[in-house]
């Protein structure tokens, strides 16, 4: 892993573990429907906690922040030209979590289009140049990337035509994340380690910085009141990347809640969370659960930090 498993970091974790599952089990929040890594950003360098932290999953919008990541290394490199477009693509993904917006930056970056159905050759070629979204991750060397995938677009229902030719009849290709994975994006983007200048990484931590009042945080697909920051004082500054999907034709993709958020209270190391759920209670019928946790989990871990 790339943090250190301190005692202090366990105990802590622990504790909320124990709090999620004696709170929410009859809410389906179980010990096997969820991960959770958290990771405190102390000079000394990362420790952490991690439960279930390789446990695989259907990743909802987090494969987004992955993609702003990679677009915004693109345009140093040259490989992409930037404009007006796909500033407001970048924008729209992380800020309203627009799939449209997405699926642009996705076709911008591998050169490929969605939807008609290819033959053999044609497919092969196309699906290797999508497969550039995962080599971009697995060339940086991470062992927490292993068996992820965000090679789909993003989609509101079942995939048609080649997207639903590279994921496959079984599902075998459809995105897939881990809380572990998401965790260390979040620390190589802050601690600087991602292969981004100043100034992408600059335009990468505004983007993900998360409006606590104002227009955009009155606006349903802001994700944060209905996630865990929700649960987090409006006076402590959050970055987030969230994802929600209800039923989407496939059982494979459907009733997944995330969130990978940061918060930084002053005077003390940031500390990121990546959560990550399945079930249909907390991903659609109680939405007041995951800023209960956002709530629970920032006391504990301010509690142990304070004590």
């Amino acid at each position: 892993m790339f943090f250190e498993q301190t005692n202090a970091m366990s105990a802590m974790g622990n504790e909320i573990v124990g709090i999620l599952e004696n709170r929410y089990a009859s809410d389906g929040l179980t010990r096997d429907t969820f991960g959770l890594v958290i990771v405190e950003e102390s000079p000394e360098g990362p420790s952490g906690f991690a439960y279930r932290g390789e446990w695989q999953c259907y990743p909802c919008s987090l494969v987004k922040a992955f993609h702003l990541a990679h677009a915004l290394h693109a345009l140093e490199a040259g490989r992409i030209e930037r404009h007006d477009e796909l500033d407001r693509a970048m924008h729209d993904m992380i800020a309203f979590s627009s799939n449209t917006a997405t699926n642009y930056v996705i076709d911008l970056l591998t050169g490929t289009t969605g939807d008609t159905l290819l033959p053999p050759p044609e497919l092969a070629a196309w699906i290797d140049r999508r497969e550039e979204l995962n080599r971009f991750f697995q060339r940086l060397g991470w062992s927490e990337w292993a068996d992820c995938n965000i090679t789909q677009k993003l989609m509101d229902d079942t995939r048609y035509g080649r997207e639903a030719q590279f994921a496959g009849a079984d599902g075998r290709n459809l995105n897939a994340l881990t809380p572990i994975a998401s965790a260390r994006l979040f620390f190589e983007l802050f601690a600087s380690a991602l292969p981004l200048g100043r100034a992408a990484r600059l335009q990468a931590t505004a983007t993900l910085l998360r409006e606590r009042s104002g227009p955009k945080s009155q606006d349903p697909h802001y994700q944060v009141d209905d996630f865990l920051g929700g649960g987090i004082p409006k006076d402590v500054p959050i970055w987030s990347k969230a994802g929600m999907n209800g039923w989407t034709g496939d059982e494979r993709a459907s009733y997944f809640k995330h969130d990978l958020i940061r918060f930084h209270v002053p005077g003390k190391a940031p500390v990121i969370v990546a959560f990550m759920t399945q079930g249909k209670t907390l991903c659609e019928d109680k939405p007041d659960i995951f800023p209960e946790i956002g709530k629970a989990m920032f006391e504990t871990i301010e509690r142990h930090r304070s004590g």
